[in-house]
């Protein structure tokens, strides 16, 4: 029995897709032999820019030595914060609830303070010296007492 036209014409369709998509891959092996490869290529500069052209070899390099890289904070002295004393005045203190506030007489802060780290009873508007210690919510004043 012959074929029909119709079924002629989707074959040749169908071979004709087929040697298209081999062109295509073809195409796409001989691209990536190219040397495309250079092009993505990126370099670092001595200030740690991005740049696509490669480092200049004929300038001179800073000599460092492993000594001289700090890794580490510098230690300071370890002062405790209880051996530091500070001035300031009470800017508000609540008798009944045991608890105010102490504003730093030189940076202003402002410190919470709790009775029971009072050395003496004071009220609002007092002069005192106190010492601060880190607590639940910020650093708090400790060994309170009048000035």
């Amino acid at each position: 029995m012959a074929d029909s036209f119709g079924k002629k014409q989707k074959e040749k369709k169908k071979a004709q897709k087929r040697k298209e998509k081999l062109a295509r891959k073809e195409a796409r092996k001989s691209e990536e032999k190219s040397g495309k490869l250079d092009d993505m290529i990126a370099y670092v500069d001595e200030f740690g820019n991005i740049v696509d052209t490669p480092p200049d070899e004929t300038k001179k390099k800073e000599e460092i030595k492993a000594e001289d890289i700090e890794v580490a904070i510098p230690k300071s002295e370890n002062v405790p914060l209880e051996d530091l004393l500070l001035e300031g005045k009470v800017t508000f203190f609540n008798d009944d609830k045991g608890y105010g506030f102490i504003k730093d007489r030189d940076s202003q802060e402002s410190y919470f303070v709790h009775m029971n780290n009072c050395l003496q009873p004071i009220v609002e508007n007092d002069r005192v010296e106190f010492g601060i210690e880190p607590g639940q919510k910020g650093m708090q004043a400790v060994n309170v007492k009048k000035v």
